[in-house]
């Protein structure tokens, strides 16, 4: 018997290490936030899911009973409904669904993933499919529907982070090997600056590079992994490159290095937040310096919050627009915020670290 109301809840997610890593299968470490997508279900007498999405002013009707022929790049709804159906889960009852949420829009903090992840966690949840669900399914699904299924540049970072919730370490290659870590990050503020990121521009054109830097190593160094390069080794391999390319195989190494010696910080016992912090700030600066990811208002607001007294600060995701995050001592939080509301931010506000995807509505031990 069908389930006559699902809520279905999903973070949004910051990265605090590793941005422009995943698609060169490098790992990543994100957090999800408590900001969050709500999908409300109440099953109808038709057989048609039917979805208000007020946040974005649209209304959209899937007829169940017409067969998916054709999908767009870019909708995820439909590229959902078919990748779990390869999991035997057919819907085939209809619903009035409400989705809406408080995550910024377009600001890096991965509204979109958000939709996604709710939209598949009701799917299974309302029918079924052949496999236990569990938070590794459910982010898999995610990010086939997201990235696999139409060949769309990204990495599987934003899906995996808010599928498992908590700090997550992801190894980003197929395996995707992940460590998450159950404990509070306190004092982490994301600000807005107001201007869209460029998502899939940025992360085409960057990644289209970056990967011909490695290959052009590959071709004199058939063995050469990137994961295993030492910073120290970089000059080396800089040999390698042509001069336009030096920057973004610099960046990768560099990048890795900062997210491993975090990787450490964070498998302590006792974090310190003043190491992570310096190590979120020496990030930025490569994705500043080396990438060129940031624009003036962005610029603006680090240099705000770390005057202010931010033990560190980075931009978020994809780029040249966006959102930033920031680590504080925990009781600076109005200071700094005021800070970065007179520097320009759109919005700034507290979040804390998420536990993750889950079904709210019915209430079960496990969702």
């Amino acid at each position: 018997m069908a389930l006559e109301r699902i809520v279905s809840l999903a973070p949004g997610r910051t990265c605090l290490f590793g941005d422009h890593q995943d698609y060169l299968e490098l790992p990543v470490i994100a957090c999800a936030i408590s900001r969050h997508i709500t999908l409300t279900a109440i099953k109808n007498n038709s057989q048609k899911l039917i979805i208000n999405k007020p946040d974005i002013n649209e209304i959209r009707v899937i007829n169940l009973k017409e067969p998916i022929a054709k999908i767009e790049k870019g909708d995820h709804l439909l590229t959902a409904l078919k990748v779990v159906e390869q999991y035997k889960c057919i819907p085939n009852k209809g619903y009035d669904i409400h989705i809406s949420g408080n995550i910024a829009i377009n600001a890096g903090t991965s509204s979109s993933s958000a939709v996604v992840v709710a939209w598949i966690k009701f799917l299974l949840k309302a029918f079924g499919c052949n496999q236990k669900v569990t938070k590794e399914l459910v982010s898999k699904l995610a990010y086939q529907t997201e990235v696999e299924y139409h060949n769309s540049p990204g990495g599987r970072m934003d899906q995996y982070s808010i599928g498992l919730g908590n700090i997550m370490y992801l190894e980003t290659d197929a395996k995707a090997h992940y460590v998450t870590f159950d404990k509070p990050l306190k004092g982490l503020i994301v600000a807005e600056s107001g201007i869209p990121k460029q998502t899939t521009g940025v992360l085409g054109e960057l990644k289209e590079k970056a990967l011909l830097a490695v290959h052009k190593v590959k071709e004199k160094i058939p063995s050469f992994e990137l994961k295993e390069v030492n910073k120290d080794e970089l000059p080396w391999y800089l040999n390698y490159v042509s001069d336009d390319l030096k920057v973004f195989l610099s960046a990768a190494v560099l990048n890795h290095d900062i997210t491993q010696r975090a990787f450490k910080e964070f498998q302590k016992e006792t974090w310190s937040t003043k190491s992570i912090g310096a190590l979120m700030t020496e990030h930025h600066e490569i994705l500043k310096n080396y990438l060129h990811l940031t624009v003036p208002r962005i610029d603006d607001l680090i240099d705000a919050g770390l005057s202010a007294g931010a033990l560190g600060a980075k931009i978020v995701g994809s780029g040249r627009g966006g959102s930033i995050v920031l680590l504080v001592n925990e009781g600076e939080e109005d200071k700094i915020i005021d800070s970065l509301l007179k520097a320009g931010a759109k919005d700034a506000y507290k979040v804390q670290v998420d536990p993750g995807a889950r079904i709210v509505e019915p209430k079960s031990i496990r969702s």
